[in-house]
């Protein structure tokens, strides 16, 4: 009776929690905002990113119905002095090239009438003009190779008489200080091309475009050609929403998805070091970590199949298997400056749990032994120096954790222990795949058994009332880390662990509190919760609460991605947050578990409201293929396909775990 009363006043506090949504889905796969009298003012930010640049675009509407614009530029490949961690190029832009456009012989005075985000921004307004109405449509987004920013402007008359429209080319140009540069003098650029003055007919647009670009001293400067970058960066975009597409009766998660897998893949830079995915938010670029990269993001990439997704994982392996020693002293937290230097602020946060963690997935869903051979001895060295720092009560000691001190970890804690405890199954899976000897294997077999039977016994407690998990030794007050053991195949105390996490201690409008009582939330923490209540079979109480924080981040007053934290950072669209998002589906609500290059289990989880999920073109496990689960009554009909091959179709119980093997 108690776990039911908690259960609905859980749900009563969610529900308190909706509110009216500014944007909606619109045809096109995409979201609107339909700016309406009332809407504004409102302003927001999203990152976008390509392999040269990223850009935190500063938008919105003012008062009186104009567009706001700033752009955040951020230039990876431009190093500042000193080169460290932050030591991106980065210049905030707030030029209007409208101030240079004539409309009627005036200047445009516009109404905004929508925004809509695709992987691009595109923006209408309406302009009143003498005896008729000029339409303005701005498209905003990042080239996907050149250090530039790029705008395309369309003016289109409406009317039924000849507008004399004018824009004049601008080319502006800033130099940097050479001794503030590691490459001495950068040349950033603002320009506007295709400049024109003609009477516009009745029903005739015409176009011109704006770049912001930066480039070191000596480089050619390329002016992009908008037409062409425009139709790349959509190419881009279509790649990544062919693949891995998951659908379900419920539009919003669907979509929610698709965008996760925008802003997980494009923030991947091309650097003197390799390609390195970095988590942007005009901090953190040309650098790889081991949670954001090495724990979070890698293990998706595979199910995307995206080339530079791929590729940047494995680099960032490489970069960290640099830092093996026989002395076995810590890898550091994180590699920056295009590989050239480390940050290790934190000291030893539990980084090669997660290192071993991710590296283990991620081999074994992309499925290629030589990328296994590569990465065996980095995890057989993360394994065998976390087995080094196991205290006396068998679990991992540790400086820190992911969060670097922002809150008490003490000395072992509970999210290293589990992350170590994933790895040495996956190592079991993978030392077999690659016929490694079979006595090393079984001692990785046993070595988890015991770990698990430890992190019971030293982090198992009774927390505000909850048979959970104290995060460190003494803690008494709930975190929303204590979802980790969910996440690694860890049941043992799952449903009070379950009942904390939404508790109202814990739950709220923007997920998981980091520490009860606190105002901070991480994002990571919610998303790897959702994530572990699926697995640990709650479908219907991770369903609703997905479908809420799905609504909140796509729909609502900050779009359309996860984001990393509050009050740290102002909410930035950190990219591998969006990674854990779709992991969510992947390996929560699906189910995956990779076993094998070719082979994974999968326990699927179907709401009770839905009568099917569906996810096609999973790129992994050196395959291409469709998994389809349909309601069958009690049962769930389950399919998985590849090309005209049926790999497995059977129908199962509820929470029953089928083998699959694709070779």
């Amino acid at each position: 009776m108690r776990k039911f009363i908690l259960f609905l006043f859980c749900f009563a506090c969610l529900g308190g929690f909706v509110e009216a949504q500014r944007w909606a889905l619109n045809a096109e796969g995409g979201i609107t905002w339909q700016v309406r009298p009332g809407d504004a003012p409102h302003s927001d930010h999203i990152e976008m990113s390509g392999l040269q640049v990223s850009t935190v675009v500063r938008y919105g509407v003012d008062a009186n119905g104009a567009f706001l614009l700033n752009r955040g530029m951020v230039w990876p490949l431009l190093r500042t002095i000193p080169n460290n961690t932050h030591a991106s190029l980065m210049r905030k832009m707030g030029w209007n090239p409208l101030e240079n456009v004539l409309v009627g012989n005036a200047q445009l005075r516009e109404q905004v009438q929508s925004i809509s985000l695709d992987g691009t921004m595109t923006v209408r307004s309406l302009c009143p003009v003498r005896g008729g109405e000029v339409e303005l449509t701005r498209v905003l987004f990042p080239s996907t190779s050149l250090p530039a920013f790029c705008e395309k402007y369309t003016l289109k008359n409406l009317g039924d008489k000849p507008v004399p429209v004018e824009a004049s080319n601008v080319r502006s140009e800033i130099l940097t200080p050479k001794e503030r540069g590691v490459a001495g003098t950068y040349h950033l650029i603002q320009s506007l091309t295709g400049g024109f003055s003609r009477q516009l007919q009745p029903g005739e647009e015409v176009s011109f475009y704006v770049t912001t670009a930066g480039f070191k001293e000596g480089e050619t400067e390329v002016v992009p050609d908008v037409e062409k970058e425009l139709q790349a960066r959509k190419s881009l975009i279509q790649t990544f929403w062919s693949s891995l597409v998951f659908d379900s009766p419920d539009p919003v998660i669907n979509t929610m998805f698709a965008f996760a897998k925008i802003r997980g893949a494009e923030s991947i830079y091309q650097t003197a070091g390799g390609l390195m995915h970095g988590p942007g938010g005009e901090s953190y670029y040309a650098a790889i970590w081991a949670n954001d990269q090495a724990e979070y993001i890698n293990p998706f990439f595979p199910f995307l199949g995206y080339d530079k997704g791929n590729g940047s994982a494995l680099n960032s392996y490489k970069h960290f298997a640099r830092f093996m020693n026989d002395a076995y002293k810590p890898i550091p937290s994180s590699i920056i400056a295009e590989g050239t230097d480390i940050w290790n602020g934190a000291g030893d946060r539990g980084d090669a749990a997660m290192i071993a963690y991710g590296a283990g997935r991620y081999v074994l869903a992309r499925g290629d032994r030589s990328e296994a051979e590569q990465l065996w001895p980095l995890i057989e060295w993360c394994l065998e120096y976390c087995r080094r720092q196991l205290n006396e009560q068998g679990v991992v000691a540790s400086d820190a954790d992911e969060l670097e001190n922002r809150f008490p970890a003490g000395d072992a804690n509970l999210c290293t222990s589990s992350l170590y405890y994933d790895a040495l199954n996956s190592a079991v899976y993978l030392g077999k795949a690659l016929n490694k000897p079979g006595k090393q294997t079984a001692q990785y077999a046993r070595e988890a058994k015991q770990l698990k039977k430890d992190i019971e016994a030293y982090f198992g407690a009774t927390v505000e009332g909850f048979e959970t998990y104290q995060y460190y030794d003494g803690n008494d007050i709930l975190r929303s880390w204590i979802c980790i053991p969910l996440t690694v195949g860890i049941y043992d105390r799952a449903e009070a662990t379950i009942a904390a996490l939404f508790s109202p201690r814990l739950w709220t409008e923007n997920g998981l509190l980091t520490q009860a009582g606190s105002e901070t939330f991480w994002d990571r923490s919610t998303l790897y919760a959702l994530r572990g209540v699926y697995a640990a079979g709650e479908t219907e109480k991770a369903t609703e609460y997905l479908k809420f924080y799905s609504a909140q981040r796509l729909l609502g007053e900050h779009v359309p991605y996860a984001i990393e934290a509050w009050p740290e950072g102002n909410q930035r669209h950190l990219s591998a947050e969006s990674g854990l998002y779709c992991r969510i589906i992947t390996e929560g609500m699906f189910g995956i578990r990779p076993t094998g290059f070719r082979s994974f289990t999968m326990t699927p989880r179907l709401p009770a409201e839905w009568d099917h999920i569906s996810l096609k073109s999973v790129r992994a496990f050196g395959s291409d293929f469709d998994i389809s689960v349909v309601r069958d009554g009690e049962k769930l009909a389950v399919s998985v396909t590849s090309g005209e091959k049926v790999v497995l179709k059977k129908t199962i119980k509820e929470g029953q775990t089928l083998t699959v093997s694709l070779k």
